[in-house]
């Protein structure tokens, strides 16, 4: 090949100029914006309680899964896995973490594509809502209430810091999760929540209020966060989780809990799921995956 060759100089140069084209086009091609989140649904939620040991007893008692545990400041960090735990981690859990005040569901998770904290923090900033909480690479995202978002990017699941607990359990547990369903926030004002919620998930995924007035928001993997306003002198608060799980005997599981000593709740709106309070006193829903 005559690499002198005007001809070849040519091909040469339009190829460099083509190339410089694309490069600045994509410079100057706008950056995905940071909300409303492109989520890939909820992944875990943690509650705090004044013992971790026995709460992380009574959910073995009730459910049918591996249990881990990571070494904190504050003692142990307990994990119930809502699945089988891969090779490369990724599954959903309930963490249990400790608390002195009352005990609480303290924050959800949602997975996000990408997760640009400092896109977010300017959108959020624009907006008028709160911006982050806590230092470093994680923190929190209240809402205008103060119930905390955790956003991860994949790969997220289980922390490489929590090993398979030999905390001694007795009995097995009756029930299989397959991961978190879905969380009920109780806001102050649902109006004045709406917008931030709009502007997080994004106005598509909103659903129509139910007959209970709540308002659902309809994430990836079949996951759903619901909003409800809060009844005369009840504070915010995320009102309960609810996990997918396997079909499981109802009448067994009922006298579980009853050998637990706590109670289950009633469901006159929504007859095939199960609802009971675990041992603090935390509202835990059961519904049989599709």
């Amino acid at each position: 090949m005559n690499y002198r060759h005007p001809s070849f100089i040519r091909h040469v140069a339009a190829m460099v100029c083509a190339f410089a084209l694309a490069t600045a086009a994509a410079a100057q091609a706008p950056a995905r914006p940071a909300l409303p989140l492109g989520n890939l649904g909820l992944e875990h939620l943690d509650i705090v309680v004044p013992d971790t040991e026995a709460s992380a007893r009574f959910y073995m008692r009730v459910f049918k899964t591996a249990l881990h545990q990571q070494q904190m400041q504050t003692g142990l960090r307990y994990f119930i896995l809502l699945g089988d735990l891969p090779a490369d981690r990724q599954v959903g859990y309930v963490a249990i973490g400790a608390g002195q005040g009352r005990p609480s569901i303290g924050h959800y998770c949602v997975l996000v594509n990408v997760y640009d904290r400092a896109g977010m923090g300017r959108a959020m900033e624009a907006a008028g809502f709160p911006g982050i909480r806590g230092t470093g690479g994680l923190g929190m995202w209240p809402d205008p209430d103060g119930i905390e978002l955790q956003l991860f990017q994949p790969p997220a699941g289980l922390v490489t810091a929590a090993v398979k607990s030999p905390l001694p359990i007795e009995g097995d547990g009756l029930v299989t999760p397959r991961g978190v369903d879905h969380v009920l926030l109780r806001v102050a004002n649902l109006e004045r929540s709406l917008p931030y919620y709009r502007a997080v998930y994004g106005m598509n995924l909103e659903g129509q209020r139910d007959a209970q007035g709540r308002v659902w928001y309809r994430l990836d993997k079949g996951t759903r966060i619901g909003l409800q306003q809060a009844a005369a002198g009840q504070s915010p608060a995320i009102e309960h989780f609810a996990l997918k799980v396997a079909p499981f005997d109802r009448d067994a599981l009922t006298m579980r809990l009853r050998t637990l000593g706590v109670r289950t709740l009633p469901s006159p709106d929504e007859p095939d799921v199960f609802r009971f309070e675990d041992n603090n006193g935390i509202v835990v829903e059961l519904r049989v995956a599709d």
